[in-house]
C-alpha cells in the first residue's frame, strides 16, 4: 500500500507538472487563437517576443499535453486492475468515464474554448480498450510502429508552405483578421457564434480533413500506449531505486527530441525539418516525463512536491478553470486582451496563475479528498455519491487512486 501511495504520488506530481507546460502552450491559443498563433505577423510581435515565441514552440508547444495522453493511459490500465480486484466490470467502468468525458469537452468546447481535449479523450477512450489486456510488448510495439510512422511522415509536410496554396493562405489571414476584432470587442453570444458557426480555414477542404482523420491515430496514439505499457510494466514503482534509470533515459530522449523540434522551428524548409514536428514533439515528451520522475525522486524536492501533486490530484479542476479565467481576460465579455499584450506577457500571466492555483490546490487537497469535477466524473463513473468504487469483493489490498 505504501508503494501504492508512493507511485501515485509521483504520478500526480508529474501531471500537475505537465499542467504548467499545457497553460503556457495554450496562452498562445487563448491570446491569438487557433489559427492566429501560426500569423503572428499580423499582431506585430516584437522580436523579444518573436524569440520567446520560438522557445514556446521548442520546449513546450506538442510536448506536455503527450504527457497528459500518456498517463490517460497509465491511469486506464490502473483503473482496470483496480475495478478487476474487486471483482467488477471494468469495462462498464470505464465506459461511463469515457462518456462523462465526451459531454464535459462538448460543453467546454462549445461554450467556453475551442481549444477542448476532454471530448478526443473521451473518443479516444474506446479504441484503447482494445489494447488494455494486450500483452506488454505488444502494446510497446503498437506504439513504436505508430510514432515511426508519423514521425516520417514528416518528410511529407518539410517546409512551410509547401501544401498551402496561396488562396488557402488568404483565407487564413482573413479568418484571423476578423477573429481580431469578434475576439477583442465581441459580447460572449458573438464569440460563441463565431467560433461555433464561422467556416474555418483548412477544415473547409475534404482533402485536408480526410489527411487528418487518417494521421490522428499515429500522431496521438502512441503516447496512450506508453502510458498502458509503463502502468504494465511498472515504471513508477519503486521509483527512487531507479534515478539512474530515470536520468539515462531522459538524456536520451530530451536531446534528440530538442534538436528536431529546434530544426523544425528555426530552418522550417530544411528537407527533414517536418520530421521534427512530428517526432520531436513525442521525444521530447517522453524525455520530460522521464526528466520528471527523477527530479522528484530527489530528496531536496521534497517542499516543492506537494505542490505540483496538489495541482496533479484537481487537474480537471484546474485545466477548466484555466479556460475559464483565460477567456475572461482575452475575450471581449471580459477585459478583451485578445490579441495585445504579446507573447511574453503571456508567459508570465501563465505563470502568476499557475501559482495562484498551487497555493489554491494545496489549500483545498488538504481539506478535500478529490476535487468538483473529479468528483464529478468518480460519482457517474462508478454511480456513488462519494465518488468512490464499490466495496471489493476480493481479499488484499486495492488501489483506490486509480
Amino acid at each position: 500500500m505504501i508503494q501504492t501511495m508512493e507511485r501515485q504520488s509521483l504520478v500526480d506530481e508529474i501531471r500537475g507538472f505537465s499542467l504548467l507546460g499545457i497553460l503556457m502552450a495554450n496562452m498562445l491559443i487563448f491570446q491569438y487563437g487557433m489559427w492566429g498563433m501560426d500569423e503572428m505577423e499580423l499582431f506585430g510581435q516584437t522580436s523579444f517576443d518573436s524569440w520567446a515565441h520560438k522557445a514556446v514552440k521548442i520546449f513546450i508547444e506538442g510536448s506536455f499535453m503527450p504527457i497528459f495522453s500518456f498517463l490517460f493511459g497509465f491511469g486506464l490500465f490502473k483503473q482496470m486492475q483496480s475495478q478487476e480486484a474487486r471483482g467488477g466490470k471494468f469495462r462498464r467502468v470505464l465506459l461511463r468515464r469515457f462518456l462523462m468525458l465526451l459531454i464535459l469537452g462538448f460543453l467546454h468546447s462549445y461554450f467556453i474554448w475551442d481549444g477542448d481535449i476532454l471530448l478526443f479523450y473521451g473518443a479516444i477512450g474506446f479504441l484503447l480498450l482494445l489494447f488494455l489486456r494486450r500483452k506488454a510488448k505488444t502494446v510497446l510495439i503498437w506504439g513504436i510502429v505508430l510514432l515511426s510512422l508519423f514521425g516520417l511522415a514528416g518528410l511529407g509536410i518539410s517546409g512551410t508552405d509547401m501544401n498551402v496554396t496561396p488562396e488557402q493562405e488568404r483565407k487564413t489571414e482573413q479568418y484571423v483578421e476578423k477573429s481580431i476584432e469578434v475576439y477583442q470587442t465581441g459580447t460572449y453570444a458573438e464569440i460563441t457564434r463565431f467560433r461555433n458557426n464561422e467556416p474555418v480555414p483548412m477544415v473547409d477542404d475534404p482533402l485536408f480533413l480526410m489527411i487528418a482523420l487518417f494521421l490522428i491515430p499515429f500522431m496521438t496514439g502512441p503516447m496512450f500506449l506508453f502510458g498502458i505499457y509503463a502502468a504494465k510494466t511498472g515504471l513508477f514503482e519503486q521509483a527512487r531505486t531507479k534515478r539512474a534509470f530515470y536520468a539515462k533515459g531522459a538524456a536520451m530522449f530530451i536531446v534528440p527530441g530538442l534538436i528536431l523540434k529546434t530544426l523544425g522551428v528555426i530552418s522550417p524548409g530544411f528537407i527533414i525539418s517536418g520530421i521534427g514536428k512530428t517526432a520531436g514533439m513525442p521525444l521530447l515528451s517522453i524525455g520530460y516525463i522521464l526528466g520528471l520522475a527523477w527530479l522528484f525522486t530527489l530528496k531536496e524536492a521534497g517542499m516543492v512536491r506537494k505542490g505540483f501533486a496538489s495541482i496533479g490530484k484537481l487537474s480537471l479542476s484546474n485545466y477548466l478553470t484555466q479556460s475559464v479565467v483565460c477567456t475572461t481576460l482575452f475575450y471581449g465579455y471580459g477585459f478583451g486582451w485578445f490579441g495585445k499584450l504579446g507573447v511574453t506577457a503571456g508567459i508570465g500571466i501563465a505563470l502568476l496563475l499557475y501559482i495562484l492555483q498551487m497555493i489554491v490546490s494545496t489549500w483545498y487537497a488538504g481539506r478535500f479528498r478529490i476535487g468538483p469535477v473529479e468528483w464529478l466524473i468518480r460519482a457517474w463513473t462508478y454511480w456513488s455519491w462519494r465518488g468512490r468504487p464499490k466495496r471489493a469483493v476480493l481479499p488484499g489490498p486495492v488501489d483506490t487512486n486509480a
